[in-house]
C-alpha cells in the first residue's frame, strides 16, 4: 500500500509539459459555383483575404467574418466534399436581433430568431446545438448561448447565428478582456448599465464609483465569473 501511495503522489506532482498553441483559423466549405459563392460572402460584409488561381484546375478564395480570428475558404478542387454538405457553422454574436437585421438589410434569407426547447430534443427541425426543436423568439430568460437564427449560402451550406453575452467559466482568459468592434463593446456597456441600474435600486443611492462597477461587470461577464450585484 505504501508503494501505491508513493506512486500516486509521484504522478500528481509530475509537472505538465507546456502545450503548443493550436489556433483554429480555417474552415473549408464546399461550393459548386465559385463566383456565386464569392458574391454571396462578399455581400455579407466579410473581408476578402485571398482569391488565388493556378491554371484552370485550381482556385481558392478566403473570407473572414467581421471580428473573427477564423476564416473560411472555398474554391475549385479545394475539397472533395459535396457542395452544401457543411452544416452547423456557428457565427457568435452579442446581439442576435441586430445581427439578423443586418443580414436582412443585405438581402440574406434568414430564419426568425429561435431558442432551444429546454432539453426537449424531439422534433423534425433542422439540427442545431441544443437539438431539433426550435421555439420561436429569443430565449425568454435572455440566457447566453440559447438564442439562434439560421441561414444558408447558395449551395446550402448551413450557418447559425448564436447569441453569447456571457461566457461559461474558463472559456476566456480573465486577464485578456477584448472586444472586436465598437458595436460589441457598446452592447457590453449597455448590459452593464442595465445591471448597474438594478444595483442602484437595491442600494437606494447614486453610485459614485460606477466606472469601476462597470469595469468589473464587463470583465467578469466575458470571463464567465460571478457578476457584481
Amino acid at each position: 500500500m505504501s508503494n501505491t501511495q508513493v506512486h500516486s503522489e509521484t504522478v500528481i506532482e509530475t509537472p505538465r509539459v507546456p502545450t503548443i498553441d493550436m489556433k483554429l483559423e480555417i474552415v473549408v466549405i464546399p461550393v459548386l459555383d465559385v463566383d456565386r459563392a464569392k458574391e454571396f460572402y462578399a455581400n455579407l460584409g466579410w473581408r476578402l483575404d485571398a482569391d488565388y488561381a493556378s491554371g484552370d484546375d485550381y482556385r481558392v478564395i478566403q473570407f473572414t467574418p467581421p471580428g473573427s480570428n477564423g476564416s473560411v475558404i472555398f474554391g475549385k478542387n479545394v475539397t472533395a466534399a459535396a457542395p452544401g454538405s457543411a452544416q452547423g457553422l456557428y457565427l457568435i454574436v452579442s446581439d442576435i436581433e441586430a445581427a439578423r437585421n443586418q443580414l436582412l438589410d443585405r438581402g440574406v434569407e434568414i430564419s426568425e430568431v429561435f431558442h432551444d426547447a429546454g432539453g426537449l430534443y424531439a422534433g423534425t427541425d433542422e439540427p442545431y446545438l441544443f437539438g431539433r426543436l426550435r421555439l420561436s423568439g429569443r430565449d425568454p430568460e435572455h440566457r447566453s448561448y440559447r438564442s439562434f437564427a439560421s441561414f444558408s449560402d447558395p449551395d446550402g451550406n448551413g450557418w447559425l447565428l448564436q447569441e453569447i453575452t456571457a461566457r461559461l467559466p474558463g472559456r476566456v482568459d480573465a486577464d485578456a478582456t477584448t472586444f472586436t468592434s465598437p458595436t460589441e463593446l457598446s452592447a457590453a456597456l449597455q448590459r452593464a448599465a442595465a445591471a448597474h441600474g438594478e444595483h442602484e435600486k437595491l442600494t437606494g443611492e447614486h453610485d459614485e464609483g460606477w466606472p469601476n462597477w462597470y469595469a468589473e461587470y464587463i470583465v467578469s461577464e466575458q470571463a464567465g465569473k460571478p457578476l457584481p450585484v
